[in-house]
């Protein structure tokens, strides 16, 4: 066994070697790309007609219909209707929180403010 080591033969170093490196790169690549894949599955599975999405050719619309039979989407983008795969959407945009109709108006409390008195005004008159 030595002899083999020894004239160029895989030792037990060299197995522990590749383990390591195909451990380091399960842990670099594989799996942070397993994650981001489930995300999006995730994302897909949360589909709702009304969303606001950007597909991967930076094309923003609104999902008018999904159809998951055929795992499409219909996208109104300001009244053209596309139909794109379900994976074509990269991302889904926040939707516009609604406007509140009641305008909150603020009233000042004026009931501590001194008003001028005319006395004021005059001696503010003659300096001028």
């Amino acid at each position: 066994m030595l002899v083999a080591a020894a004239n160029g033969g895989f030792g037990m170093s060299t197995i522990v070697f590749f383990i390591l490196i195909f451990g380091l790169m399960y842990f670099m690549m594989i799996r942070p790309q397993r994650k981001q894949q489930q995300k999006r599955q995730e994302m897909m599975n949360q589909l709702n007609v009304g969303d606001n999405v950007v597909t991967i050719g930076r094309l923003h619309g609104v999902i008018d219909s999904i159809n998951d039979e055929d795992k499409t989407v219909t996208l109104d983008c300001d009244g053209v209707y596309l139909v794109f795969d379900r994976m074509a959407i990269m991302r889904v945009d926040q939707k516009p929180v609604a406007e509140t109709t009641e305008s909150t108006t603020t009233v000042e409390d004026t009931s501590n403010v001194e008003e001028p008195s005319e006395e004021k005004q005059d001696k503010e008159d003659q300096k001028d």
